[in-house]
């Protein structure tokens, strides 16, 4: 019994940590949405983060909602010890886990399918929004300074562009040797210095900083999967010794 109430404390704490997790990530999403290029002032030095290629805002508004209902689920079965609850939070946290195993084999497996799937996406939007929408072009040139690379592909990407259709060339990271003062290159980036230069683009660039930092990376996603498992085993354990 002692057992019992001691798992039932710890699986209410754990999941009090998730739910404030997902109440702030849902506040800096909300942020984000209103008000992006704060945000992006303020952490700019981030843009590294595979987030980058995502809409910030939505991403981690949806993953604070998940986190969010996660959260109150586990502290609510947890507390009142509801089958129900504890059920949903082992079915969500299941599928989450089975999500994350698919990417992961997709990721491994099949690179080159996930980079064309996600050209189909990206690059279609760097060609509609780079240069007109201020959110998105804010976003692109953190990751780009970031990651030293250019487009998601290469320079390619921003041919008809609104931003070279204005200025005729491409964004200065496409170009190596340019010196930035306050991220204005030194000289135009034009079609010919671009091509000459072969900046890399930004998912392979991505990928290699991943493959740099497979044992960081590799560690921390093991983390969370075990902490997803232990969290699932703690959920069906309480499930099965309630009356």
């Amino acid at each position: 019994m002692q057992c019992f109430s001691f798992i039932k404390t710890m699986m209410f704490l754990f999941n009090l940590l998730i739910f404030l997790c997902g109440m702030a990530l849902l506040a800096v999403g909300i942020w984000v949405s209103v008000d992006g290029p704060s945000f992006l002032k303020i952490f700019g030095p981030l843009s590294s983060s595979a987030m980058q290629f995502v809409n910030v805002g939505y991403f981690l508004i949806a993953a604070g909602a998940v986190l969010f209902a996660l959260g109150f689920l586990g502290c609510y079965g947890a507390h009142t010890e509801n089958k129900c609850a504890l059920m949903m939070f082992f079915l969500i946290l299941l599928v989450i886990f089975i999500a994350e195993v698919a990417a992961a084999v997709v990721a491994l497996v099949y690179t080159t399918m996930a980079e064309h799937f996600l050209t189909l996406l990206i690059v279609p939007a760097i060609k509609k929004d780079y240069g007109s929408q201020k959110d998105f072009t804010q976003v692109w040139n953190s990751t780009m300074k970031g990651l030293k690379c250019c487009g998601f592909t290469n320079y390619t990407d921003f041919e008809g562009s609104p931003y070279f259709k204005q200025n005729n060339t491409f964004p200065p990271y496409c170009c190596i040797d340019n010196v930035y003062v306050n991220d204005t290159a030194k000289e135009p980036c034009t079609r010919e210095k671009a091509a000459n230069d072969t900046v890399q683009g930004c998912f392979n660039q991505l990928l290699y900083d991943i493959r740099t930092n497979a044992v960081t990376v590799g560690g921390v996603a093991a983390g969370i999967g075990g902490l997803e498992l232990a969290a699932m085993i703690v959920s069906m354990y309480l499930y099965c010794n309630l009356k």
